[in-house]
C-alpha cells in the first residue's frame, strides 16, 4: 500500500492535481512539504497505532483545503474522519486494497480485533462517495463491500514502467545465486497467507531449482526451521531466506532470478504489487490460483506466466516448477509479455487517470483541477440523480464508451453502470477506467437482456429509478434532465428524435402502431426513464422472453396499467459501430417478423389501450 501511494501521488501531481499525503511513520528532514508523518506509538494485532493521526489529519484538511479525501484500507486511522466536522464536508473516495480477512483458523486476538474493527469499517462505506477496488475479481467476492458495489468500481493497480535507478551504497549484492540451477525469487512479508511453507516444500521437492525469500516477518523462525529440515546433510542449502532488503537491493533480486513464484493462500493478497516489479524486469511470474484474488488475473491478463497453479498444494508446484525447468526457453517470451502487459495494462500514469475519474464523479466534488472539474447540476434534481441509476448496454463500443461515461459523471450523474455484453474489444476496459461500474455477463445476453441486467440491478442497490442510454454516442448527457423533469408525469419516459428515421422506418412503425395500437412515434429509442414500478414489472421472468426493448415492452409496460409518455430529444448521429438491429436485410427480417408475431399474439390480457403522447418540454401535447 505505501509503495503503491507513493508512486500515485508522484503520478497525480505531474498531471497537475495538487496532492498531499499523511501516512504513519517518523518524520525525515528530507520529507516534502506536502508528506506529513504521524509517528507510531505501538502496534496491536498488526495494526499501527499513532496517537496524533487524528490531530494530523485536522491540520492537514485545515492547511491544504483538500477537495477530496483519498482514503486507502485497511486502515484503522481512516476511522478519525468519522470525528472531524471537517472531513464531512469534503467527498471521500476510498482505496480498497484488501478485505480484513477472518476465519476459524486465525489467531483469537484478531477475530476479537474484526468485531470491534467491522462497524466503524462499514460506517466509512457507507459515508464515502465512491470505493475504488483492485479488480473486478476481488469485487465481485468482497463481502464487506457487497452491500455498496452501486458506488463501486474496479482499477488496477500500477506502478512506474520505468525501472528504478538506486544510487550504489558500497554494499555487496543482496544474494549471489548458484550456477547451474533455476533460479526463483519470492518477495514479501512472512506471513502465515503468503504461502512461503508451500513453496518451500515445493522447491525442496524438486531438483535443479533454487529460491531466495526477501522480507521479514513473524514467521521467519519456522520457515528457517522448514528450511533446515529441508536440507539434506552435507549438501548446499538450496533455499535460502535473506531478511529485509533495501530497495536497491530487491531490484538487484529482480534482475537476477529467472523467474517470480507468490504462493499467496488467503485472500489478504489482493492483488500482488510485487508481481508488476517483476514484470518491470521482464521476469515471469508463477502465482497460486486463488480463488476471489487480483492476483491469478493480473498474471493472465499480462500474458506473464502461470497462473494454474493449485493453492497450498505442493505437488502441484514442484509439477510447475518441474515445468518451467525443462522448457526455459518459455520463460523469456513470457518475460517479454508481461513487460508489455505492464505497460498497457498497469501503468501508474493509467491508474492515476482512472481515479481521477472517480474523484470527479464523486457527488461533492467541485473544484479538482481544470480537466476533471465538475459541471455543477441543477440543484433541484441534484437529490434525485443520487437516486437515479444509467445503465448503458455495450458491445464492441470502444470508440464511444469511455466519452459517454465520462460525460455522465462529469454532469454529476454519480452512477454509471455500463453492462458490457461480451465485446471483444477494450469496451469493458475502458469504461471502467472512465469511472463506470462494469458487469459483464456470464454469457452474452443482446441489447435488451443487458437493460434487464441493469435494471435488475437497480432494484437489489435500491435505486428508485433507472436511466437507459445507448453506448454508441447518439444520447445526448445534456437531454437526461427533460427526462427527469417530467419523472412525476408518467411512470416510463421515451426520448423520442423522430427526425432521424427513414421513410423506410417510418413504414415499419406505421405497420406496428396499426397491429398494437401503440401511438409512440420512436419505438427503438433506448433513451428510457423506467420509475421503481416500472422496473419490477422488466424484471419479471416475461420480460426475460422478451428479444427486443421496443414494442414488447411498451405492451408489456402498458398492459400492467403504467403510464409512458414520449419526451422529445436532441439526438446525434451514431459516431461508431452499426445497428444491431438495422446492420443486415436478414436481421431486418428477423426482427419485423419477431416483432409482429409477438404484437399479433394473445399472450396477455387485453388491457386499456396503452396511452402514449409526444409533448413539449413544458408539457402540452404537439
Amino acid at each position: 500500500m505505501e509503495s503503491f501511494l507513493a508512486e500515485l501521488v508522484l503520478a497525480q501531481q505531474s498531471s497537475g492535481l495538487e496532492v498531499a499525503a499523511v501516512v504513519h511513520g517518523q518524520p525525515r528532514t528530507e520529507d516534502p512539504d506536502w508528506l506529513v508523518r504521524v509517528p507510531v506509538q505501538w502496534r496491536l494485532v498488526y495494526t499501527p497505532i499513532a496517537s496524533g493521526f487524528r490531530r494530523a489529519i485536522a491540520r492537514a484538511i485545515e492547511r491544504f483545503e483538500p477537495d477530496i479525501l483519498h482514503l486507502h484500507m485497511p486502515n484503522v486511522a481512516v476511522f478519525w474522519l468519522l470525528t472531524l466536522p471537517q472531513a464531512q464536508r469534503i467527498p471521500w473516495v476510498v482505496h480498497w486494497h484488501s478485505d480484513v480477512i477472518v476465519s476459524s483458523r486465525s489467531p483469537w486476538p484478531l477475530r476479537l480485533a474484526y468485531m470491534a474493527y467491522r462497524p466503524f469499517e462499514q460506517a466509512v462505506l457507507e459515508r464515502c462517495d465512491r470505493i475504488v477496488a483492485t479488480s473486478d475479481t476481488y469485487l465481485s467476492v468482497s463481502e464487506p463491500l457487497s452491500h455498496w458495489r452501486y458506488k463501486c468500481a474496479a482499477i488496477p493497480l500500477g506502478i512506474s514502467t520505468a525501472l528504478p535507478r538506486h544510487p550504489q551504497d558500497g554494499r555487496a549484492p543482496a544474494f549471489a545465486w548458484a550456477d547451474g540451477p533455476l533460479r526463483l525469487l519470492s518477495i514479501g512479508r512472512l506471513a502465515h497467507y503468503k504461502g512461503f511453507e508451500t513453496l518451500i516444500r515445493a522447491v525442496a521437492a524438486t531438483e535443479g531449482v533454487q529460491l531466495a525469500i526477501a522480507g521479514d516477518g513473524e514467521g521467519r523462525a519456522r520457515l528457517l526451521e522448514m528450511v533446515k529440515a529441508c536440507t539434506p546433510p552435507g549438501q548446499p542449502p538450496r533455499i535460502h531466506l535473506l531478511g529485509e532488503v533495501s530497495e536497491a537491493h530487491k531490484h538487484q533480486l529482480l534482475a537476477s532470478c529467472d523467474a517470480f513464484c507468490l504462493a499467496s493462500r488467503e485472500r489478504t493478497e489482493a492483488f500482488g504489487v510485487v508481481l508488476l516489479e517483476a514484470m518491470a524486469h521482464a521476469k515471469p511470474c508463477l502465482v497460486a490460483d486463488l480463488p476471489g484474488s487480483g492476483m491469478p488475473w493480473v498474471v493472465r491478463t499480462a500474458g506473464a506466466g502461470i497462473s494454474g497453479i493449485a493453492v497450498d498444494d505442493p505437488h502441484s508446484w514442484a509439477q510447475a516448477l518441474a515445468n518451467v525447468r525443462d522448457h526455459r526457453e518459455r520463460l523469456q517470451s513470457w518475460g517479454q509479455q508481461g513487460r508489455q502487459g505492464l505497460e498497457t495494462y498497469f501503468s501508474i500514469e493509467a491508474c492515476a487517470q482512472a481515479i481521477s475519474g472517480q474523484y470527479a464523479s464523486s457527488p461533492m466534488a467541485s473544484q479538482i483541477s481544470r480537466e476533471y472539474r465538475i459541471a455543477q447540476p441543477d440543484p433541484a434534481l441534484a437529490a434525485q440523480r443520487t437516486d437515479v441509476l444509467i445503465v448503458i448496454p455495450a458491445r464492441n463500443e470502444q470508440a464511444t464508451i469511455a466519452s459517454v461515461v465520462r460525460q455522465a459523471l462529469q454532469a454529476g450523474w454519480h452512477h454509471v453502470l455500463v453492462i458490457d455484453d461480451h465485446s471483444q474489444d477494450d469496451t469493458g476496459r475502458l469504461a471502467r477506467e472512465a469511472g463506470a461500474q462494469v458487469i459483464r455477463p456470464a454469457l452474452p445476453t443482446g441489447a435488451w437482456g443487458a437493460m434487464q441486467l441493469g435494471i435488475r440491478h437497480g432494484l437489489t442497490q435500491g435505486f428508485l429509478a433507472v436511466i437507459t442510454m445507448d453506448a454508441d454516442g447518439q444520447h445526448e448527457v445534456d437531454e437526461l434532465p427533460k427526462l427527469l423533469h417530467r419523472a412525476d408525469q408518467a411512470d416510463v419516459l421515451i426520448g423520442a428524435f423522430p427526425q432521424r428515421m427513414s421513410w423506410m422506418r417510418k413504414l415499419a412503425w406505421a405497420w406496428f402502431a396499426l397491429i398494437t395500437r401503440l401511438q409512440a412515434q420512436d419505438l427503438t429509442s433506448g433513451f428510457r426513464y423506467y420509475n421503481r414500478r416500472a422496473m419490477e414489472v422488466l424484471a419479471g421472468p416475461q420480460a426475460t422472453l422478451l428479444d427486443y426493448q421496443d414494442v414488447g415492452v411498451l405492451l408489456m409496460l402498458g398492459y400492467a396499467g403504467l403510464r409512458i409518455q414520449e419526451v422529445p430529444v436532441r439526438m446525434n448521429a451514431r459516431a461508431a459501430g452499426k445497428s444491431r438491429i438495422f446492420s443486415s436485410w436478414w436481421q431486418i427480417f428477423n426482427y419485423m417478423a419477431t416483432t409482429t408475431l409477438l404484437a399479433l399474439s394473445r399472450n396477455y390480457s387485453r388491457p386499456k389501450r396503452p396511452r402514449l403522447g409526444l409533448r413539449n418540454a413544458d408539457g402540452s401535447s404537439l
